[in-house]
């Protein structure tokens, strides 16, 4: 499971403390129960903010640099480069001419 980032943290922590400011303002409520009620929405709503934050993307070159290992051995598998005698275009300039 990954970690969560700073700015999850904080998103989830500052809607936490303003949405329970805000509904112990609006309901005016002064008995326990009321707000218990009122901090536990205020955690769900905070859990909720801070799960759909955005999470960074990972590099797409970071992914493609990634070089398989073989599995029976453990040993690095070198990277498939395309050949360039696979593009017909390429192919007539790199064949040198036949006599």
């Amino acid at each position: 499971m990954p970690r969560p980032t700073t700015a999850q943290i904080t998103y989830g922590s500052v809607t936490v403390v303003f949405s329970t400011l805000a509904m112990l303002l609006l309901s005016q409520t002064s008995s326990g129960v009321g707000v218990a009620v009122i901090a536990l929405a205020a955690l769900g709503l905070g859990l909720l903010v801070a799960m759909t934050v955005p999470l960074p993307k990972q590099p797409a070159a970071r992914a493609a640099r990634s070089v398989p290992v073989a599995a029976s051995t453990g040993e690095r598998v070198p990277e498939q480069r395309g050949s360039v005698l696979a593009d017909p275009v390429l192919a007539d300039s790199v064949r040198e001419p036949t006599r």
